[in-house]
């Protein structure tokens, strides 16, 4: 069996994966907050989707 690779996390990611297709200006306000914050797209979604749980407790 192979050693485990990566960075260890309290927090590791699930097997799930989700494919968006997203419109221009979206792609654009994605693609200026990852430049801005120095994010990858994945953590910049993740961190969008904690801020809908705002929405949800309302």
């Amino acid at each position: 069996m192979s050693p485990r690779t990566g960075r260890p996390t309290d927090n590791p990611k699930k097997a799930a994966r989700i494919t968006v297709r997203l419109d221009e200006e979206s792609l654009k306000i994605l693609d200026d907050y990852c430049g801005s914050n120095q994010v990858e797209k994945g953590e910049a979604v993740r961190r969008g989707i904690k801020k809908l749980e705002v929405d949800i407790k309302k």
